[in-house]
């Protein structure tokens, strides 16, 4: 599939030139409802090993959580660790997974930041604006923000505030488990964001489309 790339960019540069390219980028996030249905639902991680990366992706049918497709990327390491900056690690592997997929699926899931960043485009967001499709941020830790106290029971959410404004949810895809951060990435709204996050969970904490890919993306394809 040849991906049609908005507001490209180049990758090779200095963290000062990162932080300026997202700070241009954050402004052209839409929180938005989603423009037609949701039938194929795509999650998207990528493991780390010494200087190689590999990012997966995952397409699973919507609402049956079925496997539909699955595809791969190994290279190097496009870009050095930095924390707020790591969707120049991940976001150049990650579009040459997505081109090997046979169409392009109707909402991105990520295991990452949307808006719920301090420059308000982490991974999610980022890939959203260059894609111009819908995408969700699912995270497994918090970036930035506070939150009021959380229900314990499975469903429930409360906003992530950060500088007075609501960046994301924070939700409990499993009673008595930590949760779960959810941010718009781009094209979707945040009630939508949380909804489809609920609706591809199933008995683990992570929803499925990301749980898969953060499997395949430690999975050795080499051989």
């Amino acid at each position: 599939m040849k991906l049609h790339l908005h507001h490209a960019h180049p990758w090779d540069v200095s963290p000062q030139e990162a932080i300026a390219i997202q700070e241009r980028l954050a402004k052209l996030v839409r929180e938005e409802p989603l423009a037609g249905p949701v039938r194929r639902i795509a999650g998207i991680d990528m493991s780390v090993r010494g200087d190689r990366v590999q990012a997966a992706v995952v397409v699973l049918d919507f609402p049956s959580l079925q496997l539909v497709e699955e595809a791969v990327w190994q290279g190097d390491v496009p870009f050095p660790y930095i924390p707020g900056l790591l969707s120049f690690r991940e976001v150049p592997p990650v579009l040459r997974a997505l081109e090997r997929l046979s169409a392009m699926p109707d909402l991105l899931m990520t295991d990452s930041q949307g808006r719920a960043h301090p420059r308000r485009l982490g991974l999610a967001s980022h890939l959203g604006v260059l894609l111009d499709a819908p995408t969700i941020g699912v995270a497994k830790s918090r970036l930035v923000g506070t939150h009021p106290p959380l229900p314990d029971e499975k469903g429930a959410w409360v906003p992530l505030m950060d500088r007075g404004e609501v960046i994301g949810a924070v939700v409990r895809t499993r009673a008595g488990v930590k949760p779960v951060y959810v941010s718009v990435g781009h094209r979707i709204t945040l009630a939508q964001a949380v909804e489809y996050t609920l609706a591809c969970t199933t008995r683990y904490k992570l929803p499925e489309p990301t749980r898969l890919a953060h499997r395949l993306s430690r999975r050795d394809v080499t051989g």
